[in-house]
């Protein structure tokens, strides 16, 4: 009897009281069981990530910038953190996007005077035109929306399409600076740019069908400015709607700039049908 205490002793050390049945082995094993779905759902996003940026043509060092550029103000838990959403990178991208695509006319059309570039600009910049880009990336299931969001169905996510493209613009601008953000619309814009255009509508037309549109009366013009001599005269014009920041315009006629300042207020407001949608 004696010399079999040994072996039960021993049995019990090598198997039979294995470390799962040790009371001290189990708040760790609850430690990795609860850590096993957050590894998961770490390894999802990471993957997930990588395949937009693979589409965008930019590895984020912050990721957290590409997760707010698809993040629609409605997935938000709380509405005063309206800066966790794309809005304030949409701001940022689209005043980038409008220099870069400015900086491509400038260069590409070296011939053209400045009430040319402003049309090929505002065709460019506008909603249309970004959304058209993020479709062609795949970027619609990226979009992260709330129960507001999502209840209001594909109507929404189209509207936000361009605006979720001009955050990503802003946000490959905050991660890479310019030269990451001119490649990303260089190699999303410069096919769009040499495209034979249609005919454009007058821009001053289309502003004012817009404005009547929105219940605004009919836009105004003044001359802000006369510069250079009698025979060869620029004229700087200003329009102006009410609630709107008046935009400007410079041409060798008051016409030639009215127009400019209508085609820039276009652009700005991301008014459709101020180009080749004629």
């Amino acid at each position: 009897m004696n010399d079999d205490t040994p072996d039960i002793q021993t049995a019990e050390l090598a198997g039979l009281a294995t470390p799962d049945d040790d009371p001290k082995a189990a708040p760790a094993r609850k430690k990795r069981a609860r850590g096993s779905p957050k590894n998961a759902s770490k390894a999802a996003n990471k993957a997930a990530n990588a395949a937009i940026e693979a589409r965008i043509g930019h590895s984020f060092a912050d990721s957290t910038l590409l997760a707010t550029a698809f993040t629609h103000v409605s997935a938000l838990k709380s509405a005063r953190k309206r800066g966790d959403s794309y809005q304030r990178l949409e701001f940022l991208g689209d005043h980038v996007l409008g220099l870069i695509v400015s900086d491509m006319l400038y260069r590409s059309f070296p011939n053209a005077d400045e009430g040319e570039l402003s049309k090929r600009l505002a065709d460019l910049v506008r909603k249309e035109s970004c959304a058209d880009v993020a479709k062609s990336l795949g970027l619609l299931d990226d979009i992260k929306l709330g129960a507001v969001g999502a209840g209001a169905g594909a109507r929404l996510r189209k509207s936000v399409l361009g605006d979720v493209c001009e955050a990503v613009i802003g946000a490959i601008f905050l991660d890479g600076g310019y030269t990451a953000a001119a490649g990303f619309v260089e190699r999303n814009w410069t096919e769009r740019m040499h495209k034979p255009r249609r005919p454009l509508r007058d821009p001053k037309t289309v502003l004012q069908e817009w404005a009547q549109g929105k219940g605004l009366p009919t836009p105004v013009y003044r001359e802000v400015e006369r510069t250079g001599p009698h025979h060869d005269p620029q004229f700087r014009v200003a329009v102006d709607l009410p609630g709107l920041e008046p935009a400007e315009g410079v041409g060798g006629s008051k016409r030639a700039a009215e127009k400019v300042a209508a085609s820039v207020m276009i652009a700005r407001e991301g008014v459709s049908g101020g180009s080749n949608d004629g």
